[in-house]
């Protein structure tokens, strides 16, 4: 199936056939038709499936087909972070240029007076965080008596960061008549509770299942002391150098980020850093830069990650291993896009064993073991695998896993990223 086969609007397919786009991922076949017939949606789907684009076309095709009602905001994107709510707008952008629009993204960390004249300027669709969103709703700059569609993005995470109230307040100021449209990776119990409260009817689609990860992709686990981590990071970085040219680090905890981002620079390895703590300024530059291949490395945290859209990761690294099998999923699922091919490694200390074996229950995969040669391990780095008898899951292996995936990896890091733009206005 084409993107032609899916009712869209020919201004929108022009603005698809520009970017290069043939064919619809599954949750955009899936969920494109049901939005398009008004159905309210909850779609689940892993990260870097497409889900922005399952709800941004499907809405520039309203803005082309149906005229408005009155005056005022006709959809209203919510996302839990300032990355997504730029995303969504980047992909209003890229797909709208053959559309009459107006759009702005709103979030915090950032001046008010822009959000201001823009708000003011009137808009068609606005990409807001819960809390500014908020802020301008308390100071009556915001009316929603025309709003037609709301889109919870990344509904799962929202929760996570707490933004229920939030979302529940910003529900309750909305017209009772609107079409919902619930994007998330997983769908909890939390979120059902939700969609029983504001949906009518809504049609579900589940691309996949929780537990799969992408093809393509190599796992591997590389048992280390904790304090020796960061050595055996820069010996990755160092032999692999040039394979590894486009590497994103998860780390647990923002100082560690900050440390480990440091480290990397006075190793001579273009880093960037992006977390809570960073100024928008400093997360839109660090972003940047590692799209532009400027920087070899983005060391982040997972909030913070949510939202990063970048073309031809090779190498995903857990320099701690996630809290949950899902988180796994998702931190992994930034590399190997579009049928290239991509590497998971997580840097596992004793402690951390019981969480690889939770992902590997889930994934319903064993994780081959790797050590490097010549390397000086210490004991403790070992210490779960070794005892007498067969090892739980296998010996160490050395050197690096076979791949199993396809042979094409995404070609070079020509990237054509210029920056996020908060806003836009029509092309004269």
């Amino acid at each position: 199936m084409s993107f032609d086969n899916l009712g869209l609007h020919p201004n929108l397919l022009k603005g698809v056939h520009d970017l290069g786009f043939i064919r619809p991922t599954p949750v955009q076949k899936e969920s494109i038709p049901q939005i398009l017939a008004g159905r309210d949606v909850i779609a689940s789907a892993q990260t870097g499936t497409g889900k922005t684009a399952a709800f941004v076309l499907p809405i520039l095709h309203r803005f082309l087909t149906e005229p408005r009602k009155r005056k005022g905001i006709r959809a209203l994107i919510v996302a839990p972070t300032r990355e997504l709510a730029l995303q969504s707008m980047e992909h209003l952008q890229n797909l709208s240029r053959h559309v009459p629009l107006r759009g702005h993204a709103i979030f915090g960390g950032v001046p008010m007076n822009p959000q201001i004249r823009a708000l003011a300027q009137g808009l068609d669709i606005v990409s807001a965080t819960p809390g500014r969103l908020l802020d301008h709703v308390y100071e009556g700059r915001i009316d929603f008596g025309a709003l037609e569609i709301l889109v919870l993005d990344e509904a799962d995470r929202m929760l996570d960061m707490g933004f229920l109230p939030d979302i529940k307040k910003i529900i309750s100021l909305l017209p009772a008549k609107r079409q919902n449209l619930i994007f998330s990776a997983t769908i909890p119990n939390e979120i059902m509770k939700l969609v029983k409260q504001i949906c009518h009817d809504p049609v579900m689609v589940q691309i996949g299942v929780k537990s799969t990860t992408p093809v393509g992709i190599r796992h591997a686990v590389y048992p280390v002391a904790h304090d020796q981590k960061t050595e055996l990071l820069l010996r990755l970085l160092h032999e692999n150098g040039v394979k590894m040219y486009s590497v994103l680090v998860f780390t647990r905890t923002k100082s560690r980020a900050d440390r480990l981002s440091q480290t990397l620079d006075r190793a001579g390895i273009k880093t960037s850093v992006i977390h809570g703590d960073r100024s928008q300024f400093q997360r839109t530059k660090a972003l940047e830069n590692f799209k532009r291949g400027k920087s070899q490395v983005l060391v982040a945290t997972d909030v913070a990650a949510r939202g990063i859209d970048v073309k031809d990761i090779t190498h995903v690294i857990n320099f701690d291993v996630p809290q949950t099998p899902e988180d796994y999923i998702h931190r992994i699922g930034r590399t190997a896009r579009a049928e290239t091919t991509g590497d998971a490694f997580s840097l596992v200390c004793p402690d951390e064993e019981s969480m690889i074996k939770e992902i590997e229950g889930m994934i319903n995969q064993r994780l081959p073991r790797v050590t490097l040669p010549d390397f000086i391990y210490r004991k403790s780095s070992h210490s779960s695998y070794s005892g007498h008898g067969r090892p739980q899951h296998g010996r160490p292996q050395q050197g690096r896993p076979h791949y199993q995936g396809r042979d094409s990896r995404g070609q070079g890091p020509q990237r054509g990223f210029q920056g996020p733009k908060r806003s836009f206005r029509p092309r004269h």
